[in-house]
């Protein structure tokens, strides 16, 4: 079983499962993650995605066996088929998504993690743009993500050098949200997913949609998608709910609608 997933209180866990190998990705565990995805994205009763790693990595990146494998699929239907479909899925379900780092992150793996709402990371975590290591380019979104998380001269050399990045210094440079103590990080993780899947999670999906509209929009045009959604925020169950019991002075109970 390539991938691992597992339901608890509103919070879907996926875990890479394949150790052996640094839970590097084959086809199958593609295409078994993306799956999961468009899975956690129907379940309306999933408000939270974890994507996490078993054992010492979180993900390595592309099986190199597979990729040079001549009766394996080639590089190109690797990017267009396995890591292209799961970077949209993963900005483009409006619930949160949590990337759980528990080891290393490299090559395709650290920008599945990148692409990710929010990146917590073991302070033994890594980070490495390892594809000019083997003289290739950065993929699954690694180009678009990283200069706009850390600046475009920073992640010209992480991508030109295959710099290690531990999680302390990434969360010093704006890569990920934070690097948490390892005997600390499961329950940080825990409680970080339990407390989103309790948000009003309607909103959350379309502050996302909101960020992902910013990358691409002016001012004016930013100012007239935050009028549309906000629209849409203020029709929702969550808000009707969330203003009600400021006004009672109660505890709100959202539905993520």
């Amino acid at each position: 079983m390539e991938l691992i997933v597992s339901k608890v209180n509103g919070v879907a866990t996926l875990k890479f499962n394949r150790p052996e190998v640094y839970n590097s990705f084959n086809q199958k565990m593609a295409f078994d993650f993306q799956k999961a995805l468009d899975d956690c994205e129907k379940d309306e009763t999933i408000r939270c995605i974890i994507i996490t790693g078993e054992g010492k990595a979180f993900c390595a990146g592309q099986d190199l066996a597979e990729a040079t494998d001549p009766n394996g699929p080639e590089l190109k239907s690797i990017v267009r088929e396995h890591y292209n479909p799961i970077i949209i899925r993963l900005r483009k379900i409006e619930k949160p998504i949590i990337a759980a780092v528990n080891g290393v992150a490299a090559g395709a793996g650290a920008n599945i993690a990148l692409a990710c709402d929010i990146v917590l990371a073991k302070e033994s975590a890594s980070f490495i743009q390892a594809f000019s290591k083997i003289g290739l380019i950065p993929d699954s979104g690694g180009t678009f993500m990283l200069p706009r998380l850390v600046g475009f001269q920073k992640a010209s050399a992480l991508m030109m050098t295959g710099e290690k990045v531990m999680a302390l210094e990434a969360a010093a440079m704006n890569m990920i949200h934070k690097a948490i103590p390892d005997d600390e990080f499961e329950q940080n993780v825990k409680e970080l997913s339990e407390n989103l899947a309790q948000m009003p999670t309607f909103g959350l999906g379309l502050t996302k949609r909101a960020l992902n509209e910013s990358l691409s929009n002016n001012l004016s045009q930013q100012l007239a998608v935050e009028e549309k959604l906000q629209t849409e925020a203020g029709q929702s169950h969550d808000f009707n709910e969330g203003t009600a019991a400021f006004l009672e002075k109660r505890k709100p109970v959202f539905k993520g609608r």
